[in-house]
């Protein structure tokens, strides 16, 4: 699973419905051009030097151009400062203290996203059905 050092890296867990759809809006947001993104729930294999196949699926990382390593809502800044429409959200998440705010948050949701997960996934199976009837 190796990445191009050119441009950041950002690891997904694809298997988590709520997950792959938030990815699917920054791809189709430009961030397909800007950015790699690395789904570690297709291999067993240890996606990018110093990240384990575990600590990926267990949270958001994304790997700069530069090799800087960051996690959690840290990965989420990085993300959103290059994606066109999503700049203006990491402005404000480098104003002091924004960010370990939103860490806070960020581990509140990390125990709750399994359920949520199923939970969006079962509506996006219902959605579907309805669509195609």
């Amino acid at each position: 699973m190796t990445a191009p050092a050119d441009k950041p890296t950002v690891f997904f867990d694809g298997s988590c419905p709520l997950c792959r759809a938030e990815i699917d809006l920054y791809r189709r947001q430009d961030g397909e051009q800007r950015l790699c993104f690395v789904d570690v729930s297709q291999s067993e294999a240890p996606p990018a030097p110093g990240l384990t196949a575990g600590e990926a699926m267990a949270r958001f990382h994304v790997r700069e151009a530069d090799g800087t390593l960051r996690s959690g809502a840290a990965a989420f800044v990085a993300l959103w400062a290059h994606v066109p429409g999503w700049r203006w959200l990491a402005r404000i998440a480098r104003l002091p203290g924004v960010t370990a705010v939103l860490e806070g948050a960020y581990r509140l949701f990390l125990p709750v996203r399994p359920f949520l997960s199923r939970t969006f996934g079962r509506w996006q199976a219902r959605r579907a059905r309805r669509l195609r009837a």
